[in-house]
């Protein structure tokens, strides 16, 4: 069963983070630090004071429940997701998935330009948000994917496409394996490339500029990324206990992973670290590091590829080419992680340029052009 889902957070949640806030301890810091140990004292003070003075959840929830929400039940776990009907009856469907430390409302700023030529779901992964938290281990991207493929065929969708970055894009190529008779192609802003020294291709400077740097974080793991995969449980207690604790965990991503001519707001960073500790998702957002493969993930269905300049990594085109049907390829001039936050409108024709150009063949036998240029 489909049904309608409304924000409404206690007041007393809200009234509990308040006092947490006000009550924060804080660590001293040597001079002149910079990032040098991590995050500094005097922004992460700035954010926390704003988030304690001014920032105003109910507003921004007021605004958010303008939306269509939906909550369901899959495979024994709450979903949450949004659906935004396009005004074309015609309109292809696609799946939005974010990643970790985002949110679905990474992807705000896409529906407008989206929702013209397709019909938007746009999911929280289980364990993230209003879909969690997880009570059960195994929520790696594969079963989420299944879930994903019961999710679309709930909603009625023959046919359908799939757009993700970070965790997004494992779990929209895993969606292209395990429905590839419904999913039409995978749309990606975020695709590892893992070096292949057997690989035999002769490769550009750009491209072996690209492995270093893969070479690099292969080499020197980010603790983040340790933590979560190792011991998330761990880390997870103190994340749902300081409300600055869970601020700067995820602060530091987006401070590290954007494009430093990034437009996102301390407003929409808070509102994203308040849907994390409103719902007291630290945790089990964390397991999915625990519980997902390493490696790529398989994917026959045609897939097109948009590499950010400031992204964590930028993927390699011909290690890409031998492992997936790569029908659509964008080099971006700015952005990077969060690109539905950083470049809404780039990303956005990306996907519509994409799912366009796939033609009768993947899409059946309606054509999906655009309604504006």
């Amino acid at each position: 069963m489909i049904e309608p889902f409304r924000i409404d957070i206690p007041q007393p949640d809200l009234d509990d983070l308040a006092d947490r806030l006000a009550r924060t301890r804080w660590p001293n810091e040597v001079a002149v630090a910079g990032s040098d140990y991590g995050f500094p004292l005097a922004r992460l003070k700035e954010l926390a004071d704003h988030w304690r003075d001014d920032y105003d959840w109910r507003k921004h929830e007021a605004a958010l429940n303008e939306l269509p929400h939906f909550r369901t039940e899959i495979d024994g776990q709450n979903i949450h997701f949004l659906h935004v009907r396009s005004p074309r009856p015609d309109a292809l469907a696609v799946i939005l998935t974010h990643g970790w430390p985002g949110s679905f409302l990474e992807f705000l700023d896409v529906i407008e330009p989206l929702s013209r030529d397709f019909h938007l779901v746009i999911p929280s992964i289980p364990g993230y948000g209003f879909s969690g938290p997880t009570h059960e281990r195994g929520w790696d991207i594969n079963r989420i994917a299944r879930a994903w493929a019961e999710l679309m065929q709930r909603l009625g969708y023959e046919r359908y496409g799939a757009q993700g970055g970070d965790f997004g894009s494992g779990i929209s190529m895993a969606l292209g394996a395990v429905d590839p008779e419904h999913v039409v192609g995978v749309h990606v802003n975020y695709l590892p490339t893992r070096p292949n020294p057997n690989a035999g291709l002769d490769l550009s400077d750009v491209d072996e500029a690209r492995l270093d740097k893969i070479r690099h974080l292969m080499t020197n793991r980010p603790p983040y990324q340790a933590l979560q995969a190792l011991t998330p449980q761990t880390i997870g207690y103190a994340l749902t206990d300081s409300p600055v604790g869970q601020l700067v965990w995820i602060a530091e991503r987006f401070a590290q992973w954007t494009d430093p001519r990034s437009t996102i707001t301390d407003e929409q960073l808070l509102t994203n670290v308040a849907l994390y500790w409103l719902t007291a998702t630290a945790a089990s957002s964390a397991r999915l590091h625990h519980d997902t493969p390493r490696g790529a993930q398989p994917c026959p269905v045609p897939v097109g590829v948009a590499v950010l300049p400031h992204d964590i990594t930028q993927s390699v085109r011909p290690l890409a080419e031998r492992l997936y049907d790569i029908r659509h390829w964008s080099e971006f001039e700015r952005g990077g992680h969060f690109a539905a936050m950083e470049v809404p409108e780039l990303l956005a024709e990306d996907i519509r340029s994409f799912f366009v150009g796939l033609g009768p063949v993947e899409l059946g036998d309606q054509r999906y052009e655009p309604l504006v240029s």
